[in-house]
């Protein structure tokens, strides 16, 4: 029944599940026009699940209303060529709030950020998701998971009470970790996305995995597309030609415990011409000594 229901979501989920930026303006305001001009060109080259307010999107550095503007721009621009994912999360009135945002929008998903706390409990973890899911029942839920002592069980207990949460976004860097957990939770039972993006996606499909995320896809959709249909195709030594291509971008981003994880992607961005480098607090502008790297990759994928 649940496949069958959330069939359109459960799809859009195996897929290069798109993280686009949140361009701002010299003023530090959303470029809502750079916006516009991004979504679009990721749909343009294909791309067809948006997830507005990710991590690469500076969730946390976006007001309530700004969060609001970008999931109803996104929605607006997607129009019938993609699924959204809408990110929600931070206290759960909060988070239930911009769930109910997100469908009167017309987003079919919603992302559950890891909750940020510093006292996470299992049990918390399912009654936070379970409010959350609860509140948009119609909605597909995918809970963002970033605890590595959570255990798969809990994801199923939570689909027991919730049969909306149709899928994972697993975000632990160990492969072997997530294959236990999807087996644990169900590996049937949900659509399993590496959260790690294309550095771990070949590793994490052997596992089960059949979608990925992406920000880097913002700067070369083509490049993360080729990469899941090496992977659907099961031609692993293709999907590791790719990874090998972008193994340096990622390794910049994932530096520092990803401390530029965003400033590398809009540096890349920048140097196309496509928006402002300019990131928020806690993030920081790239050095001037790690932008020619930066702009040397990106012009190598243009060729």
């Amino acid at each position: 029944m649940t496949s069958s229901r959330f069939g359109t979501q459960r799809a859009a989920l195996a897929q290069v599940v798109a993280i686009p930026v949140t361009p701002f303006a010299e003023d530090g305001s959303l470029d809502q026009d750079a916006h516009r001009l991004l979504l679009r060109r990721l749909l343009d080259a294909g791309v067809r699940t948006l997830t507005p307010n990710g991590n690469t999107g500076e969730f946390y550095a976006l007001t309530p209303d700004e969060r609001r503007q970008v999931t109803e721009l996104t929605m607006e621009e997607a129009g019938t060529r993609a699924v959204v994912l809408v990110g929600v999360g931070h206290d759960v009135p909060t988070a239930v709030a911009s769930a109910r945002h997100a469908r009167a929008a017309g987003a079919q998903m919603v992302m559950v950020h890891q909750p940020v706390h510093p006292y996470v409990s299992e049990a918390g973890w399912v009654d936070y998701h379970r409010a959350i899911a609860e509140s948009v029942p119609e909605l597909g839920v995918v809970p963002y998971i970033r605890n590595a002592l959570l255990r798969g069980s809990r994801l199923a207990e939570l689909a027991e009470f919730c049969p909306n949460v149709i899928g994972a976004k697993y975000a632990v860097p160990d492969a072997a970790r997530f294959a236990a957990f999807a087996r644990d939770a169900g590996i049937d039972r949900f659509v399993w996305v590496a959260g790690l993006a294309e550095p771990y996606a070949p590793s994490y499909f052997s596992a089960g995995a059949t979608g990925f995320t992406s920000g880097l896809v913002n700067v070369a959709p083509s490049v993360s597309l080729n990469m899941i249909e090496s992977l659907r195709s099961g031609d692993y030594p293709a999907a590791m030609k790719v990874w090998e291509q972008i193994r340096r971008f990622e390794e910049l981003r994932a530096a520092d415990g990803s401390a530029d994880n965003v400033t590398v992607v809009k540096e890349a961005l920048a140097t196309l011409g496509l928006c402002r480098r300019d990131v928020r607090p806690p993030s920081r502008p790239l050095p001037e000594s790690e932008r020619a790297e930066v702009a040397a990759i990106t012009a190598g994928w243009s060729r």
